[in-house]
């Protein structure tokens, strides 16, 4: 699990703001969700056997539990609006939502139904 906190905008004027959120050159981006959680609910509680894929939280606040499959050491943060986690393949994870929340998720792989079932496996990581 990669956090990224507090995500800055690049540039500010009298028209607004530009903020990359992701501009490494290199990651290739197939599907992009917008995601919209009630606090107290919970999420993901799976991992992928090759997906990985960014959370950016546009407003609310969630913790995030992350699990690295074949080890014992469970991981977790908090993030707020303007902060992102990078999720990993076989690693499990869950968001618990603290608030409303609303994110944005960018996904390497083709998120059809078929092809998300095919490569997610179910876990409880958070009750």
């Amino acid at each position: 699990m990669h956090i990224f906190k507090n995500i800055k905008p690049e540039f500010i004027d009298k028209r607004g703001a530009i903020t990359k959120i992701l501009d490494d050159g290199k990651t290739v981006i197939k599907s992009v969700l917008l995601i919209t959680s009630k606090k107290g609910t919970v999420r993901a509680n799976h991992f992928h056997k090759k997906d990985s894929h960014y959370c950016y939280v546009l407003s609310g606040k969630v913790k995030i539990l992350d699990k690295p499959v074949r080890s014992g050491r469970v991981t977790s943060a908090i993030l707020n609006k303007g902060d992102m986690v990078l999720t990993l393949p076989m690693h499990a994870h869950s968001f618990r939502f603290l608030k409303d929340t609303v994110f944005l998720t960018f996904a390497m792989k083709f998120r059809s139904q078929k092809d998300y079932e095919s490569d997610t496996v179910r876990v409880t990581t958070v009750e």
